[in-house]
């Protein structure tokens, strides 16, 4: 799977380009076999270094290698993917606030879903 197409490429690079803004994630991978889930925000100039909410044990905002994702090789032949249905909804401060409050992005994500869900149909 190609863990970044040209578009989200473009848009991790604007978002770079205004590094201390609070961006809403433009990308999710993950591992399909465990833990693993990463939120990227931006992408340095250098094309591998990405910005983000990684969730390894306990999420944490921080950088992380686009390159060494890619590379992965996960049982089964597998590796890291890229989730084709995500949708960043909220700033990446929210993401990390809701991330450890429940313990995972995973978690986090489908608190997150649920709120803004039922702001919009009380909308």
């Amino acid at each position: 799977m190609i863990l970044l197409t040209p578009d989200l490429r473009d848009r991790l690079f604007v978002n770079g380009r205004a590094p201390d803004a609070d961006h809403v994630p433009v990308v999710k991978f993950f591992n399909p076999l465990g833990e693993g889930v990463w939120l990227a925000t931006e992408l340095d100039p250098n094309g591998d270094t990405l910005f983000g909410l990684a969730d390894l044990a306990e999420p944490e905002l921080g950088s992380f290698s686009l390159r060494e994702m890619a590379s992965a090789r996960l049982p089964l032949g597998l590796g890291i993917e890229r989730d084709l249905l995500f949708e960043g909804i909220v700033p990446i401060s929210a993401w990390a606030e809701a991330a450890r409050q429940t313990g995972s992005i995973r978690a986090a994500e489908r608190v997150l879903h649920a709120a803004v869900t039922a702001r919009r149909q009380g909308a």
